[in-house]
C-alpha cells in the first residue's frame, strides 16, 4: 500500500506530549520526522523546512493507543439474529459466539480484520493484542490476520485460541497454529503469544501442551480468566482450585502474559498474577454488554499492569480508558484517586508496550514516529500538572485528527490514506452478509 507522506515531515504549531519519566510534558512547537523517527521537537520557527509541513494548528499530539485484548473476527456480527437464549453469559457464549466463530472463514476473516483495521486508525489505535477464534479455519488464519495488520501499516500481537471444547483435534490445531506463527512470520512489526480460551474450556492436558509450547518458544500466553463466574464455579467444582491458579500450577502465567477481564480474580489470586509479572486487560464496554459485572479496580495490586482493552466490541481505546476512569469514580475513589488511577492506566501502556516493541514512542527526539494528532485545542491553560484534566475531560472526549505511524500518515485530517477503503467496506459488508446466511443456517440446522 502506496501511503501519502514523504520521508521527511514537520508537524508545526502543536501541543506534543512527551513521556518524561513518571509525567506527560506538553511542549508546544514543531516537530520534525525523517525516514520514520523525530528528529527534533523544538519551539515553533518561522525556518524554512525540508519535506511536507502540516499545520496541526494547536492541536495536541499523543503516542499512539494500545488496544491490548481485541477480536478482529467479532466484525461482522452485527445484527446477527440470535435465536437462543442470551439470559446468562454461558447462554451468550453458546448461541452468538461460539457459533459464529464456526462459520468463519479465509474472506470473512480477511474482512473483519481490513474493517477492525480501519476502525482503530480511525479511533488512533496503531498497535494490537488480537485473540483470534475460527473452529473450522484454524490453518493459516493468523497470516490472514497478519496480512490485513501490514497492509495498513498497524503493529502488533496476535495468537489464536486454543480450546477443548470442540474436541481435542480443534486444540491441538489451535497450538499448531501458534507455533506456525511464531516460528515463521514475527517480525519487528507482528509478534506472537499463544491464545488460550477461559480456562473452564481446556483440559489439564491442553494446558500441560501450551506450557511445553510456551517454554520451548520462551513466549507468554493471552487468556480470558475469570471473566464470569461460571468461569470459577466450573473450575472449582471440577479440579477443587480457581482457575488462576490451574494456570499457575502448569506455569503458563509469565511475565508479558495477558490475561483479559479478571472481574472475578480474588486477592490471592492477583497476588499470583502480580509476582509472575502478567498484565491484566480491562474491557468494561464488553463485560457491561455480558452482564458479567467489573472488577473493582482499586482493590488489584498496583504493581499489576492494568491494560485497556475492548474485547472485540469496538476500537475506541479512548472510551475504554474514559469508561476505567468513571468506573473508579464510581467506585467510590476521590477525583485525586481516580486521577491517579488514570496515571497508573496511562503509563502501564507504554511501559507493558516496550516488553514487546522497545521503540515504542514516549515522544522523544530519536524515537520512532507513532503518535496521534487529537482534534482538540486547548480553552485554558495546558501543562505537566493538569495534563490529565484535559485528557478525560478534553482530548478522549473529541475526535482523532490524524495518525502517523513510523513517520507516515495513516489518517490525514480524518481521511484514511490507505487504497480502496470503500472497497474495502463494500467486501466487508458482502462478507458479512455471508456470515449472517451461513449462521442462520446454522440456526436452522440446529432447531431441527
Amino acid at each position: 500500500m502506496t501511503l501519502t507522506s514523504p520521508p521527511r515531515l514537520t508537524i508545526k504549531n502543536a501541543y506534543f506530549c512527551q513521556i518524561q519519566g513518571d509525567s506527560v510534558v506538553p511542549f508546544f512547537g514543531d516537530l520534525r520526522v525523517a525516514d520514520g523517527r523525530i528528529v527534533t521537537i523544538s519551539p515553533a520557527s518561522d525556518r524554512k523546512n525540508d519535506g511536507e509541513v502540516f499545520d496541526a494548528a494547536g492541536r495536541v499530539v499523543t503516542v499512539p493507543l494500545v488496544n491490548f485484548h481485541e477480536h478482529c473476527y467479532s466484525r461482522l456480527a452485527k445484527g446477527l439474529a440470535v435465536t437462543g437464549p442470551t439470559d446468562n453469559f454461558l447462554h451468550i457464549l453458546e448461541n452468538l459466539w461460539w457459533k459464529l466463530d464456526r462459520a468463519l472463514d479465509h474472506d470473512m476473516i480477511r474482512a473483519s480484520a481490513a474493517l477492525t483495521a480501519i476502525e482503530s486508525i480511525a479511533n488512533g489505535v496503531t498497535y494490537i493484542f488480537d485473540h483470534h477464534a475460527s473452529p473450522n479455519c484454524i490453518a493459516g488464519s493468523l497470516s490472514v490476520i497478519a496480512d490485513v495488520m501490514r497492509e495498513f501499516h498497524l503493529r502488533g500481537v496476535l495468537c489464536c485460541e486454543v480450546t477443548d471444547r470442540n474436541g481435542r483435534e480443534e486444540a491441538s490445531a489451535g497450538l499448531q497454529e501458534n507455533r506456525r506463527f511464531i516460528e515463521n512470520e514475527v517480525d519487528e512489526d507482528l509478534r506472537g503469544l499463544i491464545g488460550l480460551h477461559a480456562p473452564f474450556t481446556l483440559s489439564d492436558d491442553t494446558l500441560s501442551a501450551a506450557a511445553g509450547l510456551c517454554h520451548e518458544l520462551n513466549i507468554g500466553i493471552h487468556s480470558h480468566i475469570s471473566e464470569s463466574v461460571e468461569d470459577r464455579q466450573h473450575s472449582l467444582a471440577k479440579y477443587s482450585i480457581s482457575p488462576t491458579h490451574r494456570l499457575a500450577n502448569h506455569r503458563l502465567i509469565s511475565q508479558g502474559s495477558i490475561l483479559a477481564h479478571g472481574v472475578y480474580l480474588t486477592s490471592q489470586e492477583q497476588e499470583i498474577i502480580l509476582d509472575n509479572r502478567a498484565g491484566i486487560a480491562c474491557c468494561p464496554d464488553s463485560n457491561f454488554n455480558n452482564g458479567v459485572g467489573v472488577p473493582y479496580y482499586s482493590k488489584i495490586p498496583r504493581g499489576i499492569p492494568l491494560l485497556a482493552g475492548t474485547d472485540g466490541m469496538h476500537a475506541n481505546i479512548a472510551r475504554t480508558q474514559k469508561q476505567m476512569f468513571l468506573l473508579s469514580r464510581q467506585q467510590e475513589n476521590t477525583f485525586a484517586d481516580a486521577f491517579d488511577f488514570l496515571r497508573k492506566v496511562y503509563f502501564d501502556q507504554s511501559e507493558f508496550m516496550r516488553r514487546y516493541f522497545p521503540d515504542y514512542p514516549s515522544l522523544q527526539a530519536g524515537d520512532r514516529a507513532d503518535f496521534v494528532i487529537w482534534d482538540y485545542v486547548p480553552p485554558a491553560p495546558f501543562s505537566e500538572t493538569n495534563f490529565f484534566g484535559h485528557y478525560i475531560y478534553g482530548i478522549l472526549e473529541n475526535r482523532v485528527h490524524s495518525v502517523i505511524q513510523a513517520g507516515q500518515f495513516l489518517m490525514r485530517a480524518f481521511e484514511l490514506t490507505a487504497q480502496d477503503i470503500a472497497a474495502k467496506r463494500s467486501e466487508s459488508a458482502r462478507q458479512g452478509a455471508r456470515l449472517h446466511k451461513r449462521f442462520a443456517e446454522m440456526e436452522r440446522t440446529e432447531r431441527q
